[in-house]
């Protein structure tokens, strides 16, 4: 194992699950007997297996040697492990921006299903440069920066075609205007048009439950492990798993029930875009 390790992405959910289904269904070993035979401790088997390390080709060959996998298999999920440490533009950093940007873009990109659930600002996934560069420059981003944590937020956006997106957005957020009020008036039309591209974005108009208040959240629900929640933070962001998700999928059953339709939504937004 190296000594000095990456932070966890989408692709160490993946093959954490493989490696469990393997563990679970291809031998007879718990948790406890397969790490004393792998050389771990049953704390970093257990990591591995729900993805919060980052797992190595190297890793995943050891594993599968002392669970005793047949050679083609075992060659499969190596070499699938191998090539998923290369892929995506997030493994090559960019200047100025923040390592958990990359993280976040690895688990977009590796997702089946996304739901935002933003309070105060209309979602990045959503967002048009003027806007995001509004916001970026309020929170007090450096000038030689924004550019850069622009491109990031534009390529992360490219991920919508290929997942099952809902924006769950707070009439609030739909009045600040980030960069001056054509920056909004620009921001709005471009939330009709997404609307009309097929993506379900939906106003949440008050009241609204106090625990839903409590801050934005990103849902993100993967085709072959767990889902993983993302909430960001200044200048950094956390992740939840597992048992930890349950109380936001059930806030996303509320928002459901609560939010106008996409075609409501849509007509609200239209009615604040004209009196701009």
């Amino acid at each position: 194992m190296s000594g000095q390790r990456k932070n966890p992405q989408a692709r160490d959910r993946t093959i954490g699950a493989q490696l469990k289904a393997v563990r679970v269904e291809q031998t007879s070993l718990n948790l406890e007997a397969a790490a004393k035979a792998i050389g771990w401790s049953t704390a970093t088997l257990s990591r591995t297996e729900n993805g919060k390390r980052h797992i190595t080709s190297e890793d995943v060959a050891t594993v599968l040697a002392i669970y005793g996998v047949p050679i083609a298999q075992r060659e499969e999920l190596i070499e699938s492990a191998r090539v998923g440490t290369q892929a995506g533009w997030w493994s090559r950093p960019l200047p100025g921006v923040l390592p958990d940007v990359g993280t976040l873009a690895s688990y977009e990109a590796s997702a089946r299903a996304i739901t935002d659930w933003s309070l105060t600002i209309v979602p990045g996934l959503l967002q048009t440069e003027r806007y995001a560069k509004g916001i970026m420059v309020d929170d007090g981003a450096a000038p030689e920066s924004i550019e850069m944590l622009w491109i990031a937020r534009l390529r992360r956006q490219q991920v919508l075609p290929k997942v099952e997106y809902v924006a769950f957005i707070h009439e609030s957020a739909l009045r600040r205007a980030f960069g001056g009020a054509d920056a909004l008036r620009e921001q709005l039309g471009h939330l009709m048009d997404a609307v009309s591209r097929g993506y379900s974005v939906r106003i949440v108009r008050e009241p609204v439950p106090h625990r839903v208040l409590m801050h934005s959240w990103m849902l993100l629900d993967f085709p072959e492990a767990a889902p993983v929640l993302h909430v960001e933070l200044h200048g950094s962001s956390i992740y939840l798993h597992d048992s930890e998700v349950h109380g936001y999928e059930n806030m996303r059953l509320i928002l459901d029930r609560l939010a106008l339709s996409s075609a409501e939504s849509r007509s609200m937004i239209e009615r604040l875009r004209e009196r701009l």
